[in-house]
């Protein structure tokens, strides 16, 4: 049996993942928009023999009170990803480059084009991350309204697929680009898609050739029931959030369950569970490292930032002191939610030394 290898991505969010490391002293603020702050990261993780650097993206800048819109500097202020990648794939020479692009809020044949130019210029590195928007974004696109939660995924697959059909356009061998003969381009070879859906209309075929890789890799993130079903049927790679080991397991045999139900071969699918580190010579070090950045984070922030990601919830109605109600539960989709209630019920970890690992902090305003 071949031996398994661990496989690392680092995922880039310019001013760090902590809401308050951009406060940090030795943080460069602007890092959204410094390519010498990103060319020098993806350089690190390429000598460290990383897989692949990977960009998240938001078509909207987040609403939310004043008081934690003015202090948050994640999706304020950073570049577009492809444009960011396709510079970066000038300055690296084997890692991979995955971004988001959502299938909501782009043509398919937009994002057919972007990502098999990408996987040219980078000579076969590319990576689409796979996602559906919220209704936030909805306005910046001429719509009233977004699409509900399973609508998106539908029409996701439906954008998938096209998306796929449009990078067959060409045959690997299409063109000959024969000087001789005067023929630049085999049309016996082109195939045109003339798909009309449910939900995209696409007549094709792409004016690209068909990108390096075949297909550039697919990656998924969502993880809500019809999230997952999305990543067993298209997904190459999961990006996972696991809140415990256990949950971790238990997604990990239930992914490859689904992919297996799909007639997929389950070893196709890889899943990454994201880790936030912070480090430090010794666990005193990196424990005060992480009290330092504590410091910097304003309550609101951590409040708005926590309801998001619970559903698009208000908190700050709620005591800080005591126990969110579950009767906080959003309408609709409701999986990241109670993810976040398991880890808040669930009993505060020990330390080695048998002390509790919570910790407070005092906010610096």
């Amino acid at each position: 049996m071949a031996a398994r290898t661990m496989h690392l991505g680092l995922f880039i969010n310019p001013t760090g993942h902590h809401q308050a490391s951009w406060r940090h002293p030795d943080a460069d603020a602007d890092a959204g928009i410094s390519f010498a702050h990103y060319r020098a990261l993806a350089r690190a993780a390429e000598r460290e023999r990383f897989d692949a650097v990977f960009l998240a993206d938001n078509q909207v800048v987040r609403g939310g009170e004043p008081e934690s819109r003015r202090r948050v500097a994640q999706y304020v202020a950073n570049f577009e990803p492809l444009t960011l990648l396709s510079a970066l794939s000038a300055v690296t020479r084997q890692i991979g480059l995955i971004c988001t692009a959502s299938a909501s809020y782009n043509y398919p044949f937009q994002i057919a084009r972007k990502f098999a130019s990408l996987d040219h210029i980078s000579g076969g590195r590319a990576g689409w991350n796979m996602v559906t928007s919220g209704p936030d974004e909805a306005p910046n696109f001429g719509l009233e309204m977004g699409f509900e939660h399973d609508d998106r995924y539908r029409r996701a697959a439906e954008v998938v697929e096209v998306v796929l059909g449009l990078w067959d356009s060409w045959e690997d061998d299409a063109f000959p680009r024969d000087k001789r003969s005067g023929i630049f381009s085999d049309l016996e070879k082109l195939h045109t898609l003339g798909h009309d859906g449910e939900y995209v209309r696409v007549k094709g075929p792409l004016n690209v050739p068909r990108p390096p890789q075949g297909y550039p890799v697919l990656v998924q993130a969502g993880q809500s029931e019809a999230g997952k079903s999305f990543a067993a049927r298209f997904a190459e790679v999961m990006f996972t959030t696991p809140q415990s080991l256990e949950r971790g397991r238990e997604l990990y045999d239930e992914m490859k369950e689904r992919v297996a139900a799909l007639g997929r071969d389950p070893a196709h699918l890889k899943l990454m569970p994201g880790l936030v580190v912070v480090t430090g010579r010794t666990r005193e070090e990196a424990n005060e490292r992480y009290e330092e950045l504590q410091s910097f984070l304003h309550p609101s922030v951590a409040l708005n930032i926590l309801g998001f990601k619970m559903g698009q919830i208000d908190l700050s109605g709620y005591p800080l002191d005591e126990p969110l109600p579950r009767s906080a539960e959003p309408a609709g989709e409701t999986s990241s939610f109670w993810r976040y209630m398991e880890v808040a019920e669930r009993p505060p970890a020990r330390s080695p030394a048998g002390r509790s690992s919570a910790r407070t902090s005092r906010s610096r305003t």
